[in-house]
């Protein structure tokens, strides 16, 4: 009798485990367990260099993301292409949360300006928003433009003489010069350069007179009194700057053209892995030494659901797919 009790028992077990087996295997039913996801290291991929702003930002976000996860988030840099031969690359890529793609403003951006292998909105998913790249226009010490209304009239006075340096042609700080001459109704010469440095150091020589620039490499100019801040591109005052006054509430009403950073994955992520992602970056955003790491380069952390980071990419894309039409932008 013990061993016939003994024989079904141990057949409800093998039942028990083959029904648990047939689970697992079902799509996502691992991922949506504790600690079933991550079960290996992730690949975060950087469409940029080493070193630059937006790598380091991804740097320390990877790091603390890893550490929520409890796995290890490899950075994984592959420059070229205007940021478009990374995104390829993970656009092929199993959706599976172990490749992730770092995105800028360009993200949004190049589907105006280039014929892409890919569609930002159909190839891919977003994750999280990690933070406001805030903008800033510089004037040389001695050019004589010390504000907004003075730019505008500078601008107005002379139409195409007043020259304004950008990191790149087809970069949010060019879009955003050409979004200011759109908007006050003036024309200014766009004189593009293969990154910051160059660009502001023909600033600080008077080769230009201004310069639309990402927040970090100015910050460190602004503090060595060698050039001269005329306003910030975001809706409001920044913490990094608080002395110095937007465009928007300068005259040009409405006026708000800023850089960001997030992360997306191919599409087709099971939603689960998203969220838990999502929740991740989050989470790391809140942490005080990331915090600080972040305000002494003058970003602005802004945590935000995938669907709300879906909404800003999709209105980023058709606000500068506006800009470039009306400007007529055509890069070689």
């Amino acid at each position: 009798m013990k061993r016939m009790h003994l024989n079904r028992a141990l057949g409800l077990l093998r039942a028990g485990l083959a029904i648990g087996a047939a689970l697992l295997a079902l799509p996502g039913a691992a991922s949506a367990q504790g600690g079933g996801y991550p079960r290996q290291p992730i690949r975060l991929v950087v469409p940029y260099p080493p070193g630059g702003g937006a790598d380091s930002l991804a740097r320390l976000v990877a790091a603390k993301v890893g550490e929520n996860l409890g796995q290890t988030i490899i950075i994984d840099n592959r420059p070229g292409a205007n940021t478009s031969l990374a995104t390829e690359i993970v656009a092929r890529q199993p959706a599976d949360g172990y490749t992730l793609l770092y995105v800028a403003s360009s993200f949004a951006i190049n589907p105006s300006l280039y014929k892409l292998n890919y569609s930002t909105e159909k190839n891919f998913t977003p994750v999280a928003f990690v933070a406001r790249v805030p903008l800033i226009v510089l004037a040389n010490n001695a050019y004589p433009v010390r504000n907004v209304r003075d730019m505008i009239a500078a601008a107005k006075a002379k139409p195409g003489a007043v020259t304004f340096a950008s990191y790149g042609a087809g970069s949010p700080a060019h879009l955003a010069g050409e979004l200011f001459e759109q908007m006050t109704n003036t024309a200014m010469l766009h004189v593009p350069y293969k990154g910051s440095s160059p660009a502001l150091t023909d600033l600080m020589a008077g080769q230009v007179n201004l310069a639309f620039s990402s927040i970090e490499p100015a910050l460190q100019l602004l503090r060595a009194e060698k050039v001269r801040p005329i306003a910030v591109t975001t809706a409001k005052r920044i913490q990094a700057l608080p002395d110095v006054p937007t465009i928007a509430e300068s005259g040009v009403t409405g006026f708000e053209a800023i850089g960001w950073n997030g992360i997306v994955a191919p599409a087709g992520t099971p939603r689960d892995i998203v969220k838990q992602l999502n929740a991740a970056v989050n989470t790391a955003l809140q942490s005080p030494d990331l915090k600080e790491k972040f305000g002494t380069q003058g970003v602005e952390i802004d945590p935000k659901t995938p669907e709300a980071f879906g909404a800003m990419i999709r209105s980023e894309s058709a606000k500068w797919a506006a800009v470039v039409k009306k400007a007529d932008v055509k890069l070689d």
